[in-house]
């Protein structure tokens, strides 16, 4: 807990990006948002392509792989052609952000009850509300210089690692309720953090590293399909991992800290 500036000040910094790159170049939506074609080839080496672009006629559909074979330079074969609508349309995505709004809330009062302090609730919503930040600023970044989109399956990765993120910040609020319960003085919530912090430090790096490993391992040979979707759920797991340690302790801390100085004077 000594260097939780730092911390919070990389959080900041990182969230300052994600939020420069959202406000000058956006977000590239998906056609699960937009509707258009899917396109998919095989390339003269095996590979396969996808390309996803507004709705094409038959005429786009021909430059589309002409233009294709020009770039690979060779014959590509058409695997599969597909004119969707949009999937998620206004009314779904409004009920998703109530629907959002309403779980958080419901985390933020359930944790706050079992722990007694309403600090620990906003504490540990704070930290959900940073990963989601982290995401979204991420993916503006990552779809302005990688092409990578805002579709359904991003919605899903958002929705995992916010509850990713809740339980090991719980785990860690856990083992600080236990040491009060066992007759630990809780004047000193800067020891008490520090405590919780080294007993569960190692099952939350473990735990992380067996995710990564996984989708790291989904993203290199998982195909184009489901490689956002990887990448997506890998920052989650990574900014999950750091803002239950680094940021909702931190914020709690900080918070007690400065309450017992107003209290003082």
């Amino acid at each position: 807990m000594k260097y939780r500036p730092l911390y919070l000040a990389i959080s900041l910094l990182v969230i300052g990006a994600g939020a420069f790159s959202a406000l000058r170049w956006g977000f590239k939506i998906g056609i699960d948002f937009t509707g258009g074609s899917v396109l998919e080839y095989r390339l003269p080496d095996g590979q396969t392509r996808v390309i996803k672009s507004g709705p094409l006629d038959e005429a786009g559909r021909v430059k589309t792989k002409s233009d294709l074979e020009k770039s690979v330079g060779g014959p590509v074969a058409e695997v599969r052609f597909e004119n969707v609508g949009p999937t998620i349309g206004p009314e779904l995505v409004k009920k998703t952000f109530y629907a959002l709004l309403i779980s958080t809330s419901a985390i933020l009062l359930w944790v706050a009850y079992q722990f007694k302090n309403i600090k620990f609730g906003i504490s540990a919503t704070l930290a959900t509300i940073h990963d989601s930040l982290v995401l979204l600023g991420s993916f503006s970044l990552l779809g302005h210089f990688f092409g990578a989109e805002i579709d359904f399956l991003f919605v899903t990765a958002m929705l995992t690692i916010l509850s990713f993120s809740v339980h090991d910040t719980i785990v860690v609020f856990d083992r600080i309720r236990e040491s009060r319960k066992k007759g630990i003085s809780d004047s000193n919530m800067y020891s008490l953090a520090n405590n919780a912090l080294s007993q569960t430090m190692t099952r939350s790096l473990n735990n992380s590293f067996t995710i990564i490993f996984m989708l790291v391992a989904l993203i290199l040979m998982g195909g184009e399909t489901v490689k956002w979707f990887s990448v997506a759920l890998l920052i989650g797991t990574i900014s999950g991992t750091y803002s239950s340690p680094f940021v909702a302790v931190s914020i709690l801390v900080t918070w007690d800290e400065l309450q017992k100085k107003f209290k003082k004077h």
